[in-house]
This record gives structure tokens, sequence and C-alpha cells, in this order.
């Protein structure tokens, strides 16, 4: 549930280069665990997100004096809509923001009519995969990963991040 004073709606362009600032921030979570070279990541490309925002799916959440603190990021990817990116300042997290825009997403993808929301994300960090099966995700078997998920783990790796400790997540709608 979100606190009363945030709201969920879509980015406008103005709001676009506010967002890797969030992302920036959002990563020094990962500070305290062996993820931290996470925090020296770049984070999305800005044409990209432009690009996604184009096609309506770019995400904030602001609080009452419209800041944005959190934003989230799709993408389709082997006809289910990919939760490419989601951060929330972290002085804004644990309010129920994460939930709210993860719900957004799947909002926009039944209207959109995909059957599917999938991501890729840690199998063992709190605000990972374990957030995410409590919002309805379950983990599939690398065996069963379509091509542009294999895709997907292939950039992972060039990234250098530990595939071992990866998933792949649905939640059908």
């Amino acid at each position: 549930m979100i606190e009363s004073g945030y709201q969920i709606r879509s980015a406008r362009i103005e709001e676009l280069p506010l967002l890797a600032p969030i992302e920036r921030a959002a990563a020094v979570l990962f500070l305290d665990t062996r993820y931290a070279f996470l925090v020296n990541a770049e984070p999305l490309p800005l044409d990209f997100v432009q690009q996604q925002f184009r096609l309506g799916l770019v995400w904030v959440a602001v609080d009452l004096h419209q800041t944005v603190v959190g934003h989230a990021i799709a993408r389709e990817v082997d006809e289910t809509l990919y939760l490419q990116q989601i951060d929330v300042a972290p002085e804004h997290g644990r309010k129920g923001i994460g939930s709210a825009l993860v719900n957004a997403i799947c909002d926009r993808a039944t209207h959109l009519g995909y059957r599917i929301v999938s991501l890729s994300t840690f199998r063992d960090i709190p605000w990972n995969a374990p957030f995410y099966a409590k919002l309805g995700f379950c983990p599939v078997s690398e065996a069963e990963l379509t091509t542009g998920f294999q895709q997907i783990r292939f950039k992972e790796v060039e990234a250098g991040l530990p595939i071992s400790d990866r998933v792949i997540m649905y939640r059908v709608l």
C-alpha cells in the first residue's frame, strides 16, 4: 500500500533527466552487499529512456509537491512487458512506492494486451526476488528462457553480473 502523499503517474518529458540521479542514489543500497560494484554502474542511457517514454512505458512516483522520488521503465521482451528498471530514492523507501510502481506497470500491461510482466533480478537481495515474489512473480528456470531473455542474460554477463545470483521472474496477469 502506498502512503498518502505519493502518486504514481506517467512520466513527463521534462522529468526524464531526473531519473538517472534517482537510479544512482538507489544503487547505494548495494554498498553493504557483494554487489557493491553496482554503485558505480552507469544509469540507463537517456536516449533509451526517451524511447520508452514515447511508447508510454515510463512511470514516476511523485510526492505532494510533484517532486519525482521514484520511477519505473519497461520494454517489450518476447511478448511480455519487461520491467527494465525500477528505483526509489532511498529516503522515500519502504513506503509502498516500489509496489505501487510495479502494480502500475502490471495495470498498463493488461491495458496493452500483455498477459505477462517479466523482470530479471538478484535472487537473494531482500528488495529484489523476495520483494517481487510477494507481488506475485515466480522464477523461471534457465532452461525455459526464450531468445530475448537469453540475450538479457548475455548482457548481464557483459555488465559483470554474476548470473548464478540472478533470476528471471514472470507475473501472469
